[in-house]
């Protein structure tokens, strides 16, 4: 039997679990001086693409609004426009860059349906591979994410940045 083991992933958890929640992560996050630090990829005029600080597999990306807004029935057109042609760019890096087999897009409206930001909508970009389950999250609810979150985000960045337009806090 092989065992996994990550001594620095407990203090890690420790340290997130006990932190206060102040505020709402989606609207602080595009107000950061540094995208780099706050895993932004891409930003629109309306929305913006970042890495997920907490994956459910390597490479989810989320597409959030700058706008502070709970469902997708409140935003307007131009909002969710640009947030389907964001999705459609997360989608198109992923492949060049990760080369998934396939995809789970979607939008959890409201915490009993599974939302983890409830009063701040956002589009959940993830890449799935043929074998990404295991025992893992089934029997120890833990994920194994193969690769770190910083040279993720590099090689998605490589495929995004000709994309992007000049930002100063890149």
């Amino acid at each position: 039997m092989s065992i996994l083991w990550a001594p620095w992933r407990m203090s890690y958890i420790r340290s997130h679990s006990q932190q206060p929640i102040v505020g709402c992560i989606f609207c602080d996050k595009p107000a950061g001086a540094h995208d780099r630090d706050e895993l932004i990829l891409l930003r629109g005029r309306y929305n913006y693409l970042m890495m997920n600080l907490y994956p459910y597999n390597n490479g989810h990306l989320l597409v959030a609004p700058f706008a502070h807004r709970s469902s997708v029935e409140d935003l307007p057109v131009e909002t969710l426009t640009e947030m389907m042609v964001m999705t459609n760019q997360g989608l198109a890096a992923l492949r060049q860059a990760l080369k998934p087999h396939g995809f789970n897009l979607g939008v959890n409206l409201g915490a009993v349906a599974g939302a983890g930001v409830a009063e701040h909508v956002h589009m959940h970009i993830v890449p799935r591979w043929g074998a990404d389950t295991n025992y893992m999250t089934v029997t120890g609810r833990t994920r194994v994410i193969p690769e770190a979150l910083e040279t993720t985000y590099e090689r998605l960045l490589a495929v995004l940045d000709p994309m992007a337009p000049p930002d100063p806090r890149r």
